[in-house]
């Protein structure tokens, strides 16, 4: 089993090759565990939902088997995701905000192989994340997106590093931020070095940094070598879910193989299907990612930068 905590929402989506027209599902650890559902591993995903669409939510998650812990909350959230470029480059807007994820019990994770906390919108307290770390002594996976963002009275989201980050992400073994996270983690480009970010972000206390870097692959750093993960080249759709399904292919991996090279190219793969499409309803398997891992397995590895 792979528990997540992070709230679903639903989302509407515009990018340079589609429109999604209505709201559909998504979030960090939603992605994450429907990705890991169709690769055929048990998850179950906990998050605040409204009434608003709690009967959806639970009919999508059923369908794709994924078990689910619902916390009460006001509203669902979701966002407007804009993209005006073909590397992830987006506006994003509120368009609702669920509750914070309360009571957590232990319960819920304790039998758990991995704990993915992948929030949204700072739905998962830094507290919390504590709780669970003193808890759990099994893979414990940090997405930090969502403990970064904030929403100003526009409801336009922007990201800062909030007190107590460096703290709070040194309870884990795998910190992943993307390039924006990582520069507004360090303040370092990423795309200039992601080197170097990942190493400050790394002598806060994670076992494991990996930072991603869209089309350029990714780096991963132990504390004693980087590893450069190119990507898998594929035609661009919609960039939403990238990193969800990038966290979710390296668990998966993770807990096979242990070898961290394996978990980069076979998360890269994983990453690859999920942005050739958009929305939840596509076509992955373990069988398909494998295939594609075999490839880039292959690949001769430069340093990307």
């Amino acid at each position: 089993m792979i528990t997540a905590f992070g709230n679903p929402v639903y989302d509407y989506i515009k990018t340079q090759k589609v429109d999604t027209k209505e709201r559909i599902l998504s979030g960090c650890s939603t992605n994450a565990l429907l990705a890991l559902s169709k690769m055929g591993q048990q998850t179950n995903l906990v998050g605040a939902v409204g009434e608003d669409y709690k009967e959806r939510f639970i009919a999508d998650l059923e369908k794709f088997g994924i078990k689910h812990i619902i916390t009460p909350s006001e509203e669902t959230g979701g966002f407007s995701l804009i993209y005006y470029d073909d590397f992830g480059n987006r506006t994003l807007d509120l368009l609702g905000r669920a509750n914070n994820i309360e009571n957590i019990q232990k319960e819920w994770y304790a039998s758990s192989q991995a704990v993915l906390i992948g929030p949204i919108l700072g739905e998962v307290s830094f507290e919390q994340i504590k709780e669970i770390r003193a808890n759990f002594d099994g893979i414990f996976f940090c997405d930090p997106q969502g403990l970064l963002r904030s929403a100003d009275e526009s409801d336009r989201i922007s990201h800062s590093a909030p007190e107590g980050i460096k703290e709070a992400l040194a309870q884990f073994d795998f910190v992943k931020p993307n390039e924006l996270e990582g520069k507004v983690l360090t303040g370092i480009d990423c795309r200039e070095d992601p080197y170097e970010a990942a190493k400050i972000i790394h002598s806060w206390g994670p076992k494991v940094v990996i930072v991603t870097l869209a089309e350029l692959g990714a780096v991963i750093y132990d504390g004693n070598e980087f590893i450069d993960i190119p990507p898998y080249e594929i035609d661009l759709v919609d960039a939403t879910g990238a990193g969800d399904t990038f966290m979710a292919g390296f668990t998966f991996e993770y807990l096979k193989t242990k070898d961290l090279r394996m978990a980069g190219c076979y998360a890269s793969c994983t990453s690859s299907i999920m942005i050739e499409n958009v929305g939840p309803d596509f076509e992955m398997s373990e069988e398909m990612i494998r295939k594609r891992q075999v490839t880039l397995l292959a690949k001769k590895i430069l340093k990307l930068m």
